[in-house]
Parts: structure tokens; C-alpha cells; sequence
């Protein structure tokens, strides 16, 4: 009678485990629940066992494995960044809800030097990689963006030109 109950909790608990969502991250990182929704940039699930709804960034995720049907749904790739020379592979996130599941490292800023006769759009666009190779020197293929500002004009400096500052958060798997 007890090999009969065992085998049958046995079952019961592979049909119950069956049903479970599995969340690969990048990081290595295995999450067990139960996905509710799938957004544009994040993830709702709720943790086995919990009612709780809890929000991770896409950015963050490997694979999604549902328990149900067995689908695989292939998140995102990861991206590697091995130092200063793979700045254009970062990204620069502009939302707060993206980065959730990652990893902060350090604040960052990126600019253009005080005597800056770059037009506007070509002093925004050094701004940013700077700010990029900041991060890529870090090993960071993320940045939440934090601060965006152009000045222009004798306001900005001196010497009449404009000077594009750009600060943000690194952030990695």
C-alpha cells in the first residue's frame, strides 16, 4: 500500500513539475514559475508557488521553456561585449522596466570636449560613443540612459561652441 501512494505522489509531483514555466537568463541564472504575460521588453511571471506577479527584462533572457506544451520561445542573444573595441554592440536602453534582471555596475558619462564645433546631431552622436565605450570598457552591454543635454551657443562655453553631455548607468548580465 505505501509503494502504491509513493508511486502515486511521485506521479502527481512530474505532472505538477510538468506545468512549470522555466526562465533561462543569460547569467546561468534557471527561474521556475509560471509566465502570465510576454510584453514588447519584458516578461511577467509569478514564481512556483507564488501569486505574486513579478516583471524581468527581455534583455535578461535567454530561452523561456513552457512546462505545458513543452515550446521552446527564444528570447534574446546575448551579447558580448570583451572590451573598449566592441562599443557598438551596446545598447542604450531608455527604460527603467528593460533593465530589470540585470546587473548595475557604475554610473557613466559621455561628452564632447569643451571646444566642440560639431554640429549638433554629429556632437550628439560622439556623445554617445563615448558614452558606449565607457560601458564596453567595462564589459557592460547595457546603458539606462539618465541624463541627455545639449548646449549650444556662447551659454555653452567661451568660445561659441556647443558641447552634447550624455550620462547613464552600466549595466551586465
Amino acid at each position: 500500500m505505501k509503494k502504491i501512494i509513493f508511486i502515486a505522489l511521485l506521479s502527481f509531483s512530474a505532472i505538477v513539475s510538468a506545468q512549470v514555466d522555466k526562465i533561462y537568463k543569460h547569467n546561468g541564472e534557471t527561474v521556475d514559475g509560471k509566465v502570465t504575460r510576454v510584453e514588447e521588453y519584458t516578461i511577467v511571471f509569478k514564481y512556483d508557488g507564488e501569486d505574486a506577479e513579478n516583471v524581468i527584462g527581455k534583455y535578461a533572457i535567454e530561452k523561456i521553456v513552457y512546462g505545458k506544451s513543452g515550446r521552446v520561445e527564444e528570447v534574446t542573444e546575448k551579447i558580448v561585449v570583451s572590451g573598449e573595441a566592441d562599443w557598438e554592440k551596446v545598447v542604450i536602453l531608455e527604460e527603467k522596466s528593460y533593465i530589470a534582471g540585470l546587473k548595475k555596475v557604475d554610473e557613466i558619462r559621455g561628452k564632447t570636449g569643451l571646444i566642440n564645433y560639431h554640429t549638433g546631431n554629429t556632437g550628439d552622436k560622439k556623445a554617445e560613443k563615448k558614452l558606449k565605450m565607457a560601458a564596453a570598457a567595462m564589459g557592460c552591454p547595457f546603458i539606462l540612459q539618465t541624463a541627455d543635454k545639449t548646449t549650444v551657443g556662447a551659454s555653452s562655453n567661451s568660445l561659441g561652441g556647443s558641447q552634447a553631455i550624455k550620462k547613464g548607468v552600466a549595466y551586465k548580465y
